[in-house]
């Protein structure tokens, strides 16, 4: 018997209940949860932004303890640590053969498929984008755990799944920041502070933070920002005049809004390359003209997972974090149990605080 937070039916609340989980099968992993992050992806599952058979559990950023392998499993053995990976590369598809795993046309498998059952009834269960991490345990494909490099705490790694790959990511692998370039981030969330860090990390020399609350200053601030500004109608402007008029170098868009998308474009200069993180709807439609295209000479390009492959920028990332150049505590601005995750939910549907990050006991 594992306790569980259930989206019974999209739109619906969140049900912390009892669910039966069964032995981890060929090629499968069973691990007990340290940590989870709430991420703005598990809100856009539950409402149907993003398709997510159900019922199901959410949660796909998190850490925790292998307990049990299946036959065939060589990869990680019970007592690993590991970090949990939503977005596990078959190698072996077309994207995968283009050296882009980030695409991988069988990524998303694993979230098809039912991996429990509710105790007060048995009906099939299906696990949120493959991990189902907002629970006690999980069983998973072999795939999708990533053993942990040396040196990270437990609890904070659950952030090196999500938040962290995808905001690094974005810096060095999609917008490819340089170090002296000018770099505005749009949205202080969790995945906007990793953007906010890599891009110090990368040498950034000024790095604008805009977000809706001015209560995030101080945290975008610590992260790396340069200057922070309170979104408005005339956030783009701000931005432009914060570089000598010219606009910045790279934008980063971490909300997912049409809005917000066109700020970011309009806020980079000529030349200027805008990369869009964040998860919108198919309701939130941006419009260019097309003497615009040809005149400003942007570039804006869509961003999956940070165009990483974590096998590859997990440890790169973790050297970072034993350096001290990336701060994983200094993100999570809430700690909760999973009796907290609805409570968590509103918060960052008001736009509060930066991760919230669910803690398991021991």
């Amino acid at each position: 018997m594992v306790r569980a937070a259930v989206l019974p039916a999209v739109g619906a609340p969140l049900e912390i209940t009892e669910i039966d989980l069964p032995a981890p099968g060929p090629g499968q992993v069973r691990v007990r949860l340290a940590a989870a992050g709430v991420c703005h992806s598990d809100l856009s599952l539950s409402n149907g932004t993003l398709r997510q058979p159900v019922p199901a559990v959410l949660g796909h950023e998190g850490s925790g303890t292998v307990t049990a392998v299946g036959e065939g499993v060589h990869e990680v053995a019970p007592g690993d640590r590991v970090v949990l990976n939503w977005a596990p590369s078959c190698r072996s598809c077309h994207f995968c053969g283009l050296d882009e795993p980030w695409l991988c046309a069988d990524a998303a498998t694993g979230a098809d498929t039912p991996y429990a059952t509710l105790r007060r009834d048995g009906s099939a269960l299906y696990p949120g984008l493959g991990t189902a991490v907002f629970a006690e345990e999980t069983v998973v494909r072999a795939s999708a755990v990533l053993p942990l490099p040396d040196g990270i705490p437990l609890a904070e790694a659950a952030l090196l799944g999500c938040a962290v790959l995808t905001g690094y990511g974005a810096v060095h692998h999609s917008a490819r920041v340089r170090a002296g370039e000018t770099v505005a981030v749009y949205g202080v969330g969790g995945v906007g502070l990793s953007v906010l860090q890599a891009a110090r990390i990368a040498g950034a020399a000024t790095i604008v933070a805009v977000d809706v609350s001015p209560e995030k200053e101080a945290l975008a601030r610590a992260a790396g920002a340069t200057a922070f500004v309170v979104a408005s109608e005339d956030t783009a402007r701000t931005v432009r005049e914060l570089t000598g008029g010219h606009g910045v170098d790279v934008a980063v868009e971490c909300v997912g809004h049409a809005g917000t998308i066109r700020t970011a474009w309009s806020s980079t200069r000529r030349g200027g390359r805008t990369t869009v993180v964040g998860i919108g709807g198919r309701d939130q439609q941006v419009a260019f003209s097309a003497l615009e295209l040809f005149y400003f000479g942007r570039t804006l390009n869509g961003c999956v997972y940070g165009n990483s492959d974590p096998a590859r920028d997990l440890p790169a990332i973790a050297s970072h974090v034993r350096a001290g150049r990336l701060d994983l505590a200094g993100m999570v601005t809430a700690r909760t149990d999973l009796d907290g995750i609805p409570a968590a939910f509103e918060a960052m549907l008001a736009g509060r605080g930066g991760r919230a990050l669910v803690v398991f006991p021991d």
